[in-house]
């Protein structure tokens, strides 16, 4: 179940948004899907996704752990609420916490899974909306990039005879 625990009031009428993401490595990326979400809605919910269904859906556990993503997350000015995501469907996700509008990276649009989303959040009434993906920065990039200096580290430490 996700959690619904709101930290500031829930408006009355409005158009409420949900941005969902693992929000591992908080980046600029991270930062324009939020900003731009905002302004697209009068309330906007970030879930950030949970340890079981990152591994589930992307076969692979974040860097930092999710209560701190959460709190990341939850304290970005654009944010008005953030949550944790458990449900491996997004309408399940829907069902539990309730928006308007849900927003999503564009590298989602035009591919069969962001078509099958379209559909299935349009039989609720839900309209998706894209934003630009920010492609100099990612969540994967600097996973690599820590691998590498890790990796750096490593082979340093061996050659100066440290275990």
């Amino acid at each position: 179940m996700t959690d619904r625990r709101l930290i500031r009031e829930r408006p009355t009428d409005g158009r409420v948004g949900y941005a969902g993401g693992a929000f591992d490595l908080f980046h600029v990326g991270h930062l324009n899907i939020l900003k731009h979400a905002r302004n697209e809605c009068d309330f906007l919910i970030a879930g950030v996704v949970s340890d079981e269904v990152l591994r589930a859906t992307k076969g692979s556990l974040p860097v930092v752990p999710l209560n701190e993503r959460i709190e990341i997350v939850r304290s970005v000015r654009y944010v008005d609420d953030a949550v944790a995501e458990t449900e491996l469907d997004k309408l399940d996700t829907w069902r539990a916490v309730g928006f308007d509008v849900y927003f999503k990276g564009g590298d989602w649009k035009g591919t069969e899974r962001g078509r099958r989303l379209e559909r299935r959040f349009a039989a609720v009434g839900v309209e998706v909306v894209y934003f630009p993906y920010t492609m100099t920065t990612s969540s994967t990039i600097l996973r690599r990039a820590l691998a590498v200096l890790a990796d750096d580290a490593e082979a340093s430490a061996r050659a100066e005879g440290v275990h």
